[in-house]
C-alpha cells in the first residue's frame, strides 16, 4: 500500500460549507449538468427550483401572476406574492435549513420542504440577485457563486409586493450552455396545468389555463385520434384526466403539488393499478391491466403534505401516504377513482362503451401477437443480444440501486446514452471512445424497414427492430426504458440522413412518448477538420470551416468527414464526452403524428418533393455527387 493511502489522520478530514458542497456535488442537487439540449438538464432544474417558489406564494393565496424573461442566458423571475421578510432576505438564499418551509403550517403542500433549491441556484450562478418588495420598503442582495458581495438597506418602493431573482447560470459548470425555449414553455404549461387561474409571463408571452389537466390533455393530444372525450375529474387534493388514443403505449403524466414527476413514483403506480381495478370492476369482466391500459393518455395530479422524493431533482415520489397521519397513496386514489369515474360511466354511458371497444380491440391485438411475440423473443435471446448488437454500459450490467452512493448512481442514470448507429466502422470507433460506465452502443445492420403503416406486428417480425425494443427495454413501455439519451448517430451524407429518418419513424410509429418526453437526439459530428501544425479546429458547418480558415490562414489542411467510421476513436471521444453536441428531437404540442408520418414517409407526393427541395438542408456538394438523394433527405 502507498504512503499516501496510509497517511490517514485528522488532515485528511475536510468540511465543506453549503456552496462548496452544491458546487463540488451539483449532481445531487439538481440532477445532471448539461448543457441545455436535455429537458432534465441543470440549467432547466435552475429555473423550476425560483419559480417553483411564486407557485408556492400562489398556493397559499398570495399574487394570481409570475413574469419570467429569459435573455441571453440571463433569466429573471418576479412574483407578486408576500415577498421575502426584509430581514432574512439574506439568510433565504444563502443558509442551509433556513426557510418558511419549515413551517407546516405556512407550507403544508409546498414543492419542497428542505429549503434547498434557491441556495443551489445561488451556488452554481457567476451572479445572483434577489430583490423583496414588501410593504412599501424593498431590499436587495447581490452574490456570485454563493459568495455574498453586497447588502442594501431597506429602502422605501411603490413596487407592489413579491420576490425579483435574476441569475446567470455559472458557464464553467454548465459548459456552453443555452436555453431551449421549447423546454422552457413545456415548463410553464405544466405550471398553468397545475394552478388554473394563474397567469403566467415568459418574455412577455402570456400563458393561463383556464380547465387544468383537461387542458394539459387536449394541448397532449390530437383531437381526431382521440377514440372519446377526455373523462376529467376533480376532488380534493386529487384531479385527474383520461382519454385512449390510436397510438401504442401508455403516455400518463404525473404531478406532486405542482411539480411534474417525470419519473413517476408512488402515485403514478398507485393511479395505473387503481384505474385497472375500477375498470374491472365497471365491466364486471376480469381484463388484461396491459390491455385496459394500451393507448391511454392520462394525467394526475395529487397534493401531499410533507411529499418525500427519491433525489433533490424531485422527479420521482417516494411518499407511501398522503399526509404522515393520512391513508396510503394506494387507497387514497383507488378511492377516489372506484367512486368518481364509476360514477361518471354510469352517466356516460356513450363514452363507456367506446372505452370498451378501445379495450376489447387491444386485447384482439394482443392476442395476435402473443404467437409471434413468444418466437421473437426466443429469437432475441438466441441472438446473444448483449454481445452481436449492443454493446452495454456498465450501470446496466448491475441495475440493483446501492444502498451507498444512491445519489452518485440516480446521476449516472440520468445521463445514461445509447448511440444507435449503422455499420461495423462507425459502430466501432464509438465503442472505443465511448464513456463506458455511462455509454451503451447498439449497432444496426444496413438501412431500417420503413415502418409508416404498418402494424406493431411489424416490430417481432423485423429482427432490428426486435433488438432494438429489446436493447431499450421498452416492449411493455418506458418504465423500464434502460437509457435516458437516445442518441441517432449516422453519417453526415444521404444515406446516414435517409437512415435517421427511418429510425425516427420507427419510434413516432410504435414508441412516440420516446419522443414526446424527450428522449430521442440526433448526434451532431464535424464535417470539417481544420488544422495546422499548432492548431486543429474542428467545424459543424460551412461557417464554422470559412471562420477556422481565416482564423489558421497559410492554407492549412481541410479535411471532410462523410462517415463516422473516418473520424479516429481518439478524435470521436472528444465529440461524445462532455462537450457533445445533440439535437433534441422536438414534437410540437399540438402536432398530428401519424398525418406528419404520411406526409414525410408515405407515398411520395409533389407537394413533398416541393417541400423537400425548398428545405434542403444538405451540402451542394452532395448534391452534385448523388442527385437522387433529393427524394430522401432530411427536410429542414
Amino acid at each position: 500500500m502507498s504512503e499516501t493511502q496510509n497517511n490517514y489522520d485528522e488532515s485528511s478530514i475536510r468540511s465543506l460549507d453549503w456552496k462548496e458542497h452544491i458546487r463540488l456535488r451539483p449532481g445531487m442537487y439538481i440532477g445532471k449538468l448539461g448543457d441545455g439540449s436535455s429537458m432534465d438538464d441543470g440549467i432547466y432544474i435552475l429555473v423550476k427550483e425560483v419559480v417553483d417558489n411564486c407557485i408556492d406564494e400562489y398556493t397559499m393565496g398570495f399574487g394570481k401572476q409570475v413574469n419570467i424573461t429569459i435573455q441571453d442566458g440571463v433569466v429573471t423571475v418576479r412574483d407578486y406574492g408576500r415577498g421575502i421578510p426584509l430581514g432574512k432576505v439574506v439568510d433565504v438564499v444563502s443558509k442551509i435549513n433556513t426557510g418558511a418551509k419549515y413551517d407546516s403550517k405556512a407550507f403544508q403542500k409546498s414543492v419542497g420542504l428542505n429549503g434547498v433549491g434557491t441556495k443551489a441556484v445561488n451556488a452554481l450562478s457567476s451572479s445572483f440577485t434577489v430583490t423583496a418588495y414588501r410593504e412599501g420598503k424593498c431590499k436587495t442582495a447581490v452574490f456570485s457563486k454563493g459568495e455574498l458581495i453586497s447588502e442594501s438597506k431597506e429602502e422605501k418602493t411603490t413596487e407592489e409586493n413579491g420576490t425579483e431573482v435574476t441569475f446567470t447560470p455559472d458557464n464553467t459548470v454548465f459548459k456552453n450552455y443555452h436555453f431551449i425555449m421549447d423546454y422552457v414553455q413545456n415548463q410553464i404549461w405544466n405550471y398553468c396545468y397545475l394552478n388554473a387561474g394563474l397567469a403566467l409571463y415568459l418574455n412577455g408571452k402570456k400563458y393561463i389555463s383556464k380547465n387544468g389537466l383537461l387542458d394539459l390533455l387536449q394541448n397532449k393530444t390530437n383531437e381526431d385520434d382521440l377514440r372519446y372525450p377526455i373523462i376529467h375529474l376533480k376532488g380534493e387534493d386529487i384531479e385527474v384526466a383520461i382519454s385512449h388514443t390510436g397510438s401504442y403505449g401508455e403516455d400518463i403524466y404525473s404531478f406532486v403539488n405542482g411539480q411534474h414527476t417525470t419519473q413517476g413514483g408512488t402515485h403514478q403506480q398507485a393511479f395505473r393499478e387503481a384505474y385497472v381495478k375500477t375498470i374491472r370492476d365497471f365491466f364486471k369482466k376480469d381484463y388484461d391491466a396491459s390491455d385496459i391500459r394500451q393507448t391511454i393518455c392520462a394525467a394526475i395530479a395529487v397534493k401531499v403534505q410533507e411529499p418525500v422524493f427519491e433525489s433533490q431533482t424531485k422527479t420521482k415520489l417516494g411518499s407511501l401516504t398522503v399526509s404522515p397521519d393520512g391513508p396510503s397513496m394506494k387507497s387514497f386514489i383507488l378511492d377516489f377513482l372506484s367512486k368518481s369515474l364509476d360514477d361518471f360511466l354510469h352517466k356516460n354511458a356513450g363514452i363507456a362503451d367506446a372505452l370498451k371497444k378501445r379495450i376489447e380491440q387491444s386485447e384482439r391485438e394482443r392476442k395476435e401477437l402473443s404467437g409471434i411475440r413468444k418466437i421473437a423473443n426466443e429469437r432475441a435471446k438466441k441472438a446473444n443480444l448483449h454481445n452481436k448488437k449492443l454493446r452495454d454500459c456498465r450501470i446496466h450490467l448491475n441495475m440493483e440501486v446501492p444502498t451507498k452512493n444512491k445519489e452518485t448512481f440516480q446521476e449516472k442514470q440520468l445521463g445514461s446514452t445509447i448511440f444507435i448507429t449503422e455499420g461495423d466502422s462507425a459502430s466501432g470507433s464509438i465503442t472505443k471512445s465511448r464513456e463506458v460506465e455511462t455509454q451503451a452502443v447498439f449497432s444496426l445492420r444496413g438501412k431500417p424497414l420503413n415502418s409508416f403503416g404498418l402494424t406493431k406486428k411489424v416490430v417481432y417480425e423485423n429482427e432490428e427492430f426486435n433488438l432494438l425494443q429489446h436493447a431499450l427495454n421498452i416492449e411493455e413501455g418506458l418504465e423500464g426504458l434502460r437509457y435516458n439519451n437516445i442518441v441517432i448517430a449516422t453519417d453526415a451524407d444521404v444515406d446516414g440522413m435517409h437512415i435517421r429518418l427511418l429510425i425516427m419513424t420507427f419510434f413516432l410509429q410504435f414508441f412516440p412518448d420516446l419522443v414526446r418526453n424527450g428522449h430521442v437526439y440526433i448526434l451532431e459530428t464535424p464535417l470539417f477538420r481544420v488544422r495546422n501544425k499548432k492548431e486543429t479546429i474542428y467545424c459543424y458547418s460551412e461557417e464554422e470551416k470559412l471562420k477556422a480558415v481565416d482564423k489558421l490562414g497559410n492554407k492549412p489542411e481541410i479535411t471532410r468527414f462523410k462517415g463516422l467510421g473516418e473520424i479516429s476513436p481518439d478524435e470521436f471521444g472528444q465529440f461524445i464526452g462532455d462537450g457533445m453536441r445533440k439535437d433534441p428531437v422536438l414534437i410540437s404540442k399540438d402536432a398530428p403524428i401519424q398525418k406528419l408520418l404520411e406526409y414525410y414517409m408515405g407515398n411520395n407526393t409533389p407537394q413533398r418533393q416541393k417541400f423537400i427541395i425548398d428545405n434542403l438542408v444538405v451540402e451542394k456538394e452532395v448534391i452534385k455527387e448523388e442527385p437522387e438523394a433529393v427524394a430522401v433527405v432530411e427536410a429542414g
